[in-house]
């Protein structure tokens, strides 16, 4: 029976460099590795990891496994699945790590069936009990009204973190760790599928994961003009962005790309500005991860008023203008 020990990160890359949800991965996953006494590992695969296998040690990383393959140049899900799995059973890792992202819902639920152990998905924050050595997971459910916790004496625990849950460390170019070159070989006639375009999001202005203000509407505003008008006056005075609730985005008054919800974006902005939206457990579940939420509704009885930390009930049309006119007083003086 193998002994499982110590964790390991299956990381990302974004544009050749360390993709942020890794750094947050390697930052808690530090931590983990620590109140264990064990190593910490990352996984990086692509056509060429370059610089990035470095950038996981700087953020954290005791040993950085690097996998190149020609057929590992964008994620597909039948030649990463053969990566990680021989990986993981190479390692016998404790708990193996994966970010609430789009490969990582893909891929994770993959390798725990192929392993025969159990999966938490969502999490929002990871703990070791220092008595069982088991990972307490916590995560939304419910539609984020509510926090679970899990525990599992199954093992390799799967887990996938959501973005923006856990801080990374700073970054420490010093750091000492070990880069392997790992060499597995790739079935590639077991790929069902052909990446046929890949259109890439354009970002005008502050993305909305970096943005550390949001101003985000909904079905209330009645259409796409005030999104282009009020709401960017206030996210643009304040260096933020605007999003959207799914209603607006489903009827095009906006870009599918700044949807914000469980089926959208998951941000985690410093003010959160919910404005004309009724605050739908769907909704709510991308931004709970918001310091502080700041809602704006003409109906005092919305489920948005109940995950906010300051309200006010009163038309957007007044209401948005008069914030934004003092605003720009106090920046002013």
């Amino acid at each position: 029976m193998a002994e499982y020990k110590d964790i390991l990160v299956c990381g990302e890359l974004a544009d050749g460099k360390l993709a942020p949800i890794t750094a947050e991965l390697l930052g808690c996953g530090r931590k983990l590795a620590d109140d264990l006494k064990e190593g910490l590992f990352c996984l990086l695969a692509s056509d060429a990891v370059g610089a990035a296998s470095k950038e996981a040690i700087a953020f954290g990383a005791d040993k950085v496994y690097v996998v190149e393959h020609a057929a590992l140049k964008e994620y597909q899900a039948d030649c990463y699945i053969q990566v990680a799995e021989s990986l993981v059973k190479e390692l016998s890792p404790r708990v193996v790590l994966m970010g609430q992202t789009s490969m990582g819902r893909d891929l994770a639920p993959r390798l725990a069936f192929r392993l025969g152990t159990s999966l938490t998905t969502d999490c929002l924050d990871l703990s070791i009990d220092t008595e069982t050595k088991l990972l307490t997971q916590t995560r939304p459910v419910y539609g984020g009204n509510a926090q679970a916790i899990f525990v599992s004496e199954l093992m390799p625990l799967m887990v996938t973190v959501r973005s923006k849950a856990m801080s990374p460390l700073e970054r420490d170019d010093s750091r000492k760790g070990e880069v392997i070159p790992t060499k597995v070989d790739i079935d590639t006639s077991k790929v069902r599928t052909k990446i046929l375009e890949t259109v890439k999001e354009e970002a005008v202005g502050i993305k909305l994961e970096d943005a550390p203000v949001i101003v985000c509407g909904g079905r209330g505003l009645g259409g796409p003009e005030p999104f282009q008008t009020t709401l960017k006056e206030l996210a643009d005075l304040l260096h933020g962005a605007v999003g959207a609730s799914r209603p607006p985005a489903d009827n095009g008054w906006v870009s599918e790309a700044l949807h914000i919800g469980l089926t959208g974006k998951i941000v985690a902005p410093d003010i959160y500005i919910a404005i004309a939206l009724s605050g739908a457990s769907q909704h709510t579940a991308g931004c709970t991860g918001s310091k502080h939420i700041i809602a704006i509704n003409k109906d005092p009885e919305a489920n948005i008023f109940r995950e906010a930390e300051f309200g006010v009930v009163g038309k957007y049309e007044e209401v948005v203008p008069a914030l934004t006119g003092k605003l720009k007083e106090l920046l002013a003086g």
